[in-house]
């Protein structure tokens, strides 16, 4: 477990082009992602793992969805992994794709008649 005086990891920005060519992205289906916990506000945040990037320097970030606060209020952020208040928290059994598996993403909503 985490103490509390663990620091929080920095939020990192988006790719931009100058940073070089653009990252190699991974992705796994809703039904079974990887988590990270997430040192925020104090406390371990639960955070679903959208996307993995790696960088053309060979730099790793994670893009996870995370609720901050605890309030409900869930956004996005992108971590550089590894740094201090990252940790695994739950590993997929399904292997990451470099594009939407279309098997896996479920039937679109059909319009009420």
């Amino acid at each position: 477990m985490a103490t509390t005086s663990e620091p929080e990891p920095e939020p990192a920005r988006p790719w931009r082009p100058e940073d070089g060519p653009m990252p190699t992205v991974w992705t796994w289906p809703r039904t079974d992602r990887p988590a990270l916990w997430v040192r925020a506000n104090g406390a371990e945040r639960y955070a679903p793992v959208i996307a993995k990037q790696q960088w053309a320097d060979g730099t790793v970030y994670y893009q996870v969805e995370i609720d901050p606060h605890g309030d409900r209020r869930v956004g996005m952020r992108l971590y550089r992994w590894p740094q201090p208040g990252l940790r695994v928290a739950r590993v997929s059994r399904s292997r990451p794709a470099r594009g939407v598996d279309e098997s896996t993403q479920g039937d679109m909503p059909q319009r009420s008649r």
